[in-house]
């Protein structure tokens, strides 16, 4: 977890997130997300791996939210879905909001969401004894809640191991030991912003970590 939630018990507060590893690393983060999210200039899902951007005072924490605020900077991610996805390249813009009956995820069913904008490109359609998958690059102008995953979603090519919207949680095949992932194959690869006080461009990149390395290889992908 990024942060703990506003229910989290004092002793939950503590255990675990990447704020309060941060706060043992670094002693003090900026407070401008408030008590519980020092620091935190945007969040990844629990089950997403890859680039974060945290702030170390307010000033560069306002500076950076900016950019966010007016889409300055770039996120890539890295994704694989279920089935063969049609189109080389597309677009999903359908507004995203809370699902009215399972409270935990998000949806594009219901008129009057939050405008959402994510860009993919197919990087390879893979035909394996588990089935079919497509490996995707996505970039976001938008940072909603679960946007990737409820885009995909809602292309009916839901992110391998997201089973909050349809994957399934362990795939089979034929005369062979069913094989799952104990978490989404969603990873934050690249990011593209401005020093928030020299205002030079920086990039950032991080590769897939070992795991979905080693699902890509066991569905032979690589």
């Amino acid at each position: 977890m990024v942060h703990a939630g506003a229910g989290a018990t004092e002793d939950e507060r503590n255990r675990g997130t990447l704020v309060n590893a941060l706060l043992h690393r670094f002693g003090q983060l900026s407070g401008v997300g408030g008590e519980l999210r020092p620091g935190i200039v945007h969040r990844l899902d629990k089950a997403t791996s890859g680039l974060i951007v945290v702030a170390k005072n307010d000033e560069a924490h306002r500076r950076l939210a900016v950019q966010f605020a007016r889409r300055v900077v770039k996120k890539t991610y890295i994704a694989l879905v279920h089935g063969w996805v049609r189109q080389d390249h597309g677009t999903i813009s359908s507004s995203i909001s809370r699902d009215r009956v399972r409270r935990t995820r998000m949806t594009t069913k219901r008129s009057g969401g939050r405008e959402a904008i994510t860009h993919y490109t197919v990087q390879k359609r893979i035909d394996s004894k588990y089935g079919k998958f497509t490996l995707l690059e996505l970039r976001i102008d938008t940072g909603r809640t679960h946007q990737i995953r409820v885009h995909l979603a809602s292309l009916r090519h839901p992110v391998v191991g997201d089973a909050l919207y349809g994957a399934p949680r362990e795939m089979s095949a034929k005369n062979e030991a069913g094989i799952s992932l104990p978490r989404n194959f969603l990873h934050a690869a690249a990011l593209q912003l401005r020093h928030p006080r020299t205002g030079v461009e920086l990039s950032f990149e991080r590769p897939l970590p070992e795991e979905l390395k080693d699902f890509l290889e066991k569905i032979g992908a690589m």
